[in-house]
């Protein structure tokens, strides 16, 4: 039952890290051409 008390803030860190890191790959443009990547990929150079 005790390790509840650590396992509970542990986790909503882990939850604010994980959002904070998808906002800034928001802000940062790495979901702007999704298209073009993937088209990318197929064609051989």
């Amino acid at each position: 039952m005790d390790i509840l008390y650590l396992l509970i803030p542990v986790s909503i860190v882990l939850v604010f890290a994980i959002i904070g890191v998808f906002w800034w790959a928001l802000h940062a443009g790495q979901f702007d051409n999704v298209e073009r990547e993937g088209e990318r990929i197929l064609r051989g150079d």
